[in-house]
């Protein structure tokens, strides 16, 4: 049975847990009163730029995903005005990104038959992503994303630029009727299909794609501060847009976006109750996990990028909690998941943006520019429709070689073996493996060259020297107590290192001489449920040999760990409490060897024998 007074202290716990770090789930609004009109320029001004590039990336990744545009735009828009409002940066501009984009176009490559439901599926995606942000802030997730090393982070990226470039080489060499889809679900499938299908390669597309790179690459150098991305896609398309439009010459029925209209623009709400959702759920749900993972992360190493160059403070678990409510935004708005954008949250940082009203502003400026084209599909004027496959696909791909972070992958190479293996392992999960799968064994990876580093608590023997303080033992040298052995644990005894504690002091005990063992806990850190029970077990092994533990140098911390647990009565045994025994001795900050000296005498105690004199080492002037 369950107590009352045990729940009561659960409870407590919990509250406990949650108070600390809170989280706002209401949104956040700073004093109009300082909003000046100097900041309402800057931010505008910022908007605009970043809006010059959102709204055309927002196209491209909807591609990448195997979208439909208005599911790109759509969540460019509604994401970027939402998530302002809950977040910790200031800097942030959320919306669809290519990491995130790809991870949906290799789940449904995957899921061939999810494929023809995609319109019914991706609002119950996106608003299960939502959840899954929203639960994680509460239950401060983000927390746990400075433990995954920042290898994975680059080998994933490293992964899915190569997996994006040759997907786009399908339409740059107009290859899109010669490739089977069903065979490019895997890196080493598409690429097979690319080989052998290169004879059909189609000048044409090809030639749209270099002159539209030749515009990017020339911003690029000469004119850094311009939006390259745009002004390269608006050019590519006002030079073969109309030649494919109108059907001149060998541009006549090359590939083009399809315009939307107001209809399609109209909120997609999440069908929730209807037949199969919970299969649909159950289909969805891992996806959804690592999308919202992908996305937690992406976000909070973007945002501390920015916030050591303006000196921000920053809340992880608050911009996940932004990153579930603009996902939320976007399932109910009818677009596809956002993330926060590396790209756009850099350009809105340059740009001068003084507030988070800049990427609200970014938000409303996309929207009207998404109605804009709207309003075009329903007059005939089709704006999207002249926008080649091959001139978005050829930036695309020049954008994706960015995700190649050359320092970074040098870094991750040469600073450690373990480093090395995550990132070499991680990229190589991202061409074999779905990239909702491959990001967690990255991951798992990773924590697991972790705990295998963390799991090895330090063990040595102490001894008593002749001026009474503790030294560790040397060699082979005689113990002053042979009966006796004084183990100084140090490191962390949480459950990964609890095997490994207890089989060393297993080997300890292998020694015929030995009859007490005292374990120095002083240093010991993070008891969970694992440890706790492998102490206990210890401690009953000893006493079907007729062996004694006793425990020194106990912290508050360890020493309730124990007590709740409830082994203290256990580790106890033996010991009349009565008559003032005990066998476990707390620290005494002001003298720590006390301990041990008190445990020493216990031992001695419980031989029968008083061998050697125990003597502490202590401060005249301070009181023991």
């Amino acid at each position: 049975m369950i107590s009352w007074r045990f729940i009561q202290k659960a409870s407590r716990q919990l509250r406990g847990y949650f108070a600390t770090g809170q989280i706002d789930f209401l949104p956040r609004v700073g004093p109009v009163t300082t909003y000046s009109r100097d900041k309402l320029v800057a931010d505008i001004r910022a908007a605009a730029n970043v809006t010059l590039l959102a709204l055309p990336q927002a196209i491209a990744y909807a591609a990448i995903a195997g979208l439909d545009v208005i599911y790109g735009v759509v969540s460019a828009a509604v994401a970027a005005m939402i998530a302002p409002f809950f977040a910790s940066s200031r800097y942030n501009v959320l919306g669809p990104t290519n990491a995130t984009a790809f991870m949906l176009f290799s789940f449904f490559s995957v899921n061939p038959e999810m494929h023809s439901r995609i319109p019914e599926l991706l609002p119950l995606l996106v608003l299960l992503i939502a959840i899954c942000s929203v639960i994680g802030a509460a239950l401060k997730v983000a927390d746990l994303l400075q433990y995954v090393s920042r290898s994975v982070l680059v080998g994933y990226m490293a992964g899915a630029a190569v997996l994006i470039i040759g997907n786009q080489l399908k339409p740059l060499l107009g290859l899109d009727n010669f490739v089977d889809s069903e065979k490019t679900a895997t890196f080493f499938g598409l690429v097979w299909e690319l080989i052998t299908s290169l004879a059909h390669t189609d000048w044409v597309p090809l030639t749209i794609g270099a002159v539209t790179l030749l515009f990017y690459l020339a911003f690029r150098k000469w004119k850094k501060a311009w939006p390259a991305f745009s002004i390269a896609l608006v050019l590519g398309s006002a030079i073969f847009g109309p030649l494919i439009h109108f059907g001149v010459g060998p541009f006549a029925g090359q590939a083009t976006f399809t315009t939307f209209g107001f209809a399609e623009l109209m909120p997609t709400m999440p069908a929730l109750v209807r037949e199969g959702i919970f299969n649909d759920i159950s289909a969805l749900l891992g996806l959804a996990l690592a999308v919202a993972f992908l996305a937690s992360l992406e976000n909070t190493l973007m945002a501390k990028s920015i916030a050591s160059q303006t000196g921000d403070r920053l809340d992880s678990n608050q911009d996940m909690l932004s990153i579930g409510y603009a996902n939320l935004g976007s399932a109910l708005a009818g677009g596809m998941p956002a993330s926060g954008s590396l790209t756009r949250s850099t350009l809105n940082f340059h740009s001068g943006a003084a507030t988070k009203a800049a990427p609200v502003f970014t938000g409303f400026f996309t929207l009207v520019l998404v109605i804009l084209i709207a309003w075009s599909g329903e007059t005939g004027l089709n704006l999207i429709d002249y926008i080649p496959r091959a001139a978005l696909a050829v930036l695309v791909i020049a954008i994706s070689f960015s995700l190649f972070n050359i320092r970074q992958i040098r870094i991750c190479l040469r600073s450690t073996g373990d480093d090395a293996l995550v990132i070499v392992l991680t990229f190589l999960a991202t061409l074999l493996a779905p990239l909702h799968v491959a990001i967690f064994i990255g991951v798992a990876i990773s924590i697991t060259l972790f705990l295998r580093k963390a799991s090895k608590p330090f063990l040595a023997e102490y001894e008593f020297n002749e001026t009474g303080e503790l030294r560790e033992r040397e060699g082979k040298r005689a113990r002053p107590i042979p009966a006796i052995s004084i183990v100084h644990v140090e490191g962390d005894l949480f459950f990964g290192a609890s095997e490994l504690f207890r089989t060393q002091i297993q080997r300890i005990v292998a020694d015929p001489a030995i009859k007490v063992i005292i374990l120095r806990l002083k240093n010991a850190r993070h008891l969970d449920a694992t440890s706790v029970m492998a102490l206990e077990d210890l401690s009953s092994f000893m006493r079907r040999k007729g062996l004694h533990l006793l425990i020194s140098g106990a912290t508050k911390d360890v020493y309730k760990v124990l007590k709740r647990s409830g082994i203290l009565e256990t580790l106890q045994q033996g010991a009349d409490r009565t008559q003032g025994e005990s066998n476990i001795f707390l620290t005494m900050p002001s003298n720590p060897n006390i301990s041990t000296r008190d445990a020493l005498r216990r031992a001695q105690q419980l031989l029968g024998t008083k061998e050697a004199d125990v003597r502490i080492f202590y401060d005249p002037n301070k009181r023991p």
